[in-house]
């Protein structure tokens, strides 16, 4: 019956792209009843809600705390690609320490603006389409994190900049950077910072900010779907049970 389910969910989500928000609603209802869980339209987008409202809640408990990031292997995020160069070649022998000092505090950065976003966060998933509910509730084991990446992440990044700008300069990163570009200008040889070299940290630790807090809703999700006792809720134990 589960096959019977997805043979008719793949036919649904063939249909043109323009027509995804006027499919008949009396189609998506008997494609959900199949299988004899009789959900409602309603019931999978709230489904696909709470999985993701708990993803989200998850991920930001994980990477919000002290060390979040920074002692994360999976999610802790480098420098940019022109300090990483340095960071390298001063590693190299043993005069790396500025440059990773200010590593350290860019992921501290990221430990403190994760969370100030959770609003941000919570209210694109309330934002999510009953359509696009019922294309990913039996989706890949990160079919609804995917699509709310894909969906979100040129909005959460415009909204998620100036938390991080604060965090940054709060955790004095900035301050460890204009150390580091006047230590570079005095060694021969050494590659440039520019003058928009702040932006560019801010940029960066957003985007890899977003993508430690997306890595760790995926793994919710999937933990939801795989795992019966994930499924903290009647609506959960229902859209995945």
């Amino acid at each position: 019956m589960m096959t019977t389910r997805r043979s008719a969910l793949a036919l649904l989500l063939g249909a043109p792209v323009a027509a995804c928000e006027t499919i008949d609603p009396a189609l998506l209802d008997a494609v959900l009843a199949m299988g004899g869980s009789a959900l409602t339209q309603g019931e999978a987008a709230q489904g696909i809600r709470a999985a993701l409202s708990n993803g989200v809640l998850s991920a930001l408990g994980i990477v919000g705390r002290s060390g979040g990031f920074l002692g994360n292997n999976l999610i802790r995020i480098p420098l940019p690609q022109k300090l990483q160069e340095v960071q390298r070649i001063m590693a190299s022998v043993g005069a790396s320490g500025m440059l990773d000092n200010l590593q350290t505090k860019l992921n501290h950065g990221a430990e403190k603006a994760a969370p100030v976003a959770k609003s941000i966060f919570m209210d694109a998933v309330a934002d999510l389409s009953i359509a696009d509910a019922i294309g990913i509730v039996r989706g890949s084991d990160n079919a609804a994190t995917q699509y709310l990446q894909s969906k979100t992440t040129p909005a959460l990044s415009r909204l998620f900049t100036p938390i991080m700008k604060r965090s940054l300069s709060g955790t004095g990163a900035f301050n460890a950077l204009d150390d580091v570009t006047a230590r570079l200008q005095s060694i021969p040889f050494a590659p440039n910072i520019t003058r928009n070299a702040k932006n560019d940290l801010i940029s960066h630790g957003v985007q890899y900010g977003l993508k430690g807090v997306f890595t760790y809703i995926g793994k919710e999700e999937a933990a939801i779907r795989q795992n019966p006792a994930k499924r903290s809720s009647e609506i959960l134990r229902r859209v995945f049970g």
